[in-house]
């Protein structure tokens, strides 16, 4: 049961997978749940045990889900993985974010755990003679110098340094709180409590710091109600000179100015070792620590151990490379081919995406093999969030369970993340902010907080 994020479905017994059935020695049907209706789909399932031998459950925070894995209808496979090549060398870090309660119910999907970084305008850092900035003091000087030296020389006041967008509390602005020492969404403090990284001393230090540059204009004035389009197409032409981003970004900013410009001077430094003072190098999760769901494995219809084993050494072997390159790519010589550098170039693009493209989705790990490629920065970008992955930063509260948090998480967040922005942009100030903050914690934040530190510590104790 896969999930399908293309627009139409591959023919069954089509070339992957029959390249697949040949390689596992199994026989496969693939039963395919366009992602728009996945919820409703999964959900019948589970409701009325219809579900395949292996089930893709990718919504890792639906509570409807995490109530089916924890409701004895899953395997358990934690014990087994250490049997199979390819399941024994999966990330510990992945591993832990997908427990539930100290409990593995299926393989987890493997993504890569960090993808995000800085990404900053290479050619204006040339222009006014700066250099790549790799700390948080360097960074800020640079987005004061884009602001206010007219970086692209064209002699008028239009450009900034930081162009953010309405999410800036959950991704952009939130990266760069882990640099100050902030956790991913939630984490562990010195009294082994689970408390939300927002209200965090790193993380208002951080918010101190970026206000400083909104005031200072180092910041896009509207960035509360820009939508990640007219982020991308405000960065495309020009409005601004840093965004904090994945770094496989840099390809689609520079693709989008030279369809706007063939002639566009802009280029990119990718940074993704960016520091505070003397906060140890570190970059926050931005995938879950690399966790996009489970393949769970439902015992109505693997009902016995020596079931379990030969489907857990199916997906075992769809982590070798012959079974991701088919995924992947497809066929070569139908679909793509390999030069002698390792480059992989599709052959014929429509077919592809017919026959090739919706197993991708169905990869057990996204990390089995790196194709190179001639497309600029996408094997910078590559390399540097391969590097991210000693460093990377998890939520520590991903595998716990909190019946508050399922409740009332989505508005403590929301209370936050309006208090955040209120602040940036000068509407309130930090002890406003503060007051806010511990409002939440005396209500259903506090409960949360309680609720996952007590989850925690059965796990851990």
């Amino acid at each position: 049961m896969a999930m399908l994020h293309t627009p139409t479905t591959p023919d069954p017994g089509g070339p992957v997978e029959t390249a697949l059935e040949d390689h596992t020695g199994a026989d496969v049907e693939f039963q395919w749940v366009p992602d728009a209706s996945k919820d409703e789909k999964i959900n019948s399932a589970l409701a009325s045990d219809t579900l395949a031998h292996i089930v893709s459950l990718t919504e890792s925070d639906s509570s409807t889900v995490r109530n089916a894995l924890t409701s004895g209808q899953f395997w358990d496979v934690e014990e087994y993985l250490a049997d199979y090549p390819n399941l024994a060398e999966i990330d510990p870090q992945t591993l832990e974010a997908a427990r539930i309660d100290g409990e593995l119910f299926g393989v987890p999907f493997q993504k890569v755990k960090a993808r995000y970084g800085v990404l900053v305008r290479q050619d204006w850092l040339d222009n006014l003679g700066l250099e790549t900035p790799h700390t948080t003091e360097e960074l800020a000087d640079v987005a004061r110098a884009f602001a206010t030296e007219d970086p692209d020389g064209n002699g008028e006041d239009d450009t900034t340094g930081f162009y953010d967008r309405l999410e800036s509390f959950d991704l952009g602005f939130r990266s760069l709180s882990g640099y100050f020492g902030a956790g991913d969404v939630f984490e562990l403090n010195e009294d082994d409590e689970v408390v939300a990284s927002f209200t965090t001393d790193a993380f208002t230090e951080a918010m101190e710091w970026y206000r400083g540059l909104y005031e200072d204009g180092a910041v896009n004035n509207e960035f509360v109600t820009v939508q990640k389009q007219n982020q991308y197409d405000g960065i495309a032409q020009g409005k601004g000179g840093i965004v904090v981003t994945g770094l496989f970004e840099a390809k689609n900013f520079q693709a989008l100015s030279e369809s706007a410009d063939p002639d566009t001077s802009m280029s990119w430094a990718l940074v993704n070792d960016m520091t505070h003072e003397d906060v140890p190098r570190r970059v926050l999760s931005d995938t879950n620590g690399g966790f996009g769901g489970w393949l769970a494995i439902p015992k109505s219809k693997v009902p016995s151990e020596e079931d379990l084993r030969t489907v857990l050494d199916f997906i075992d072997k769809l982590m070798d490379e012959e079974a991701f390159a088919a995924m992947t790519n497809g066929i070569e010589g139908t679909h793509y081919e390999l030069d002698a550098e390792g480059v992989v170039t599709i052959l014929d693009q429509p077919l592809w995406e017919q026959e090739v493209q919706p197993y991708a989705s169905s990869r057990p790990s996204e990390k089995v093999v790196t194709y190179s490629s001639t497309t600029e920065y996408v094997d910078e970008g590559n390399q540097k969030m391969e590097e991210n992955e000693e460093y990377a930063v998890t939520n520590v509260a991903q595998s716990l369970t909190s019946e508050a948090y399922n409740a009332r998480w989505t508005e403590v967040e929301q209370t936050a993340r309006d208090a955040y922005n209120k602040y940036i942009v000068g509407q309130i100030e930090m002890d406003e902010y503060q007051s806010i903050i511990d409002e939440l914690e005396d209500g259903e934040l506090g409960t949360i907080t309680d609720e996952f530190t007590a989850a925690y510590a059965e796990v851990n104790g």
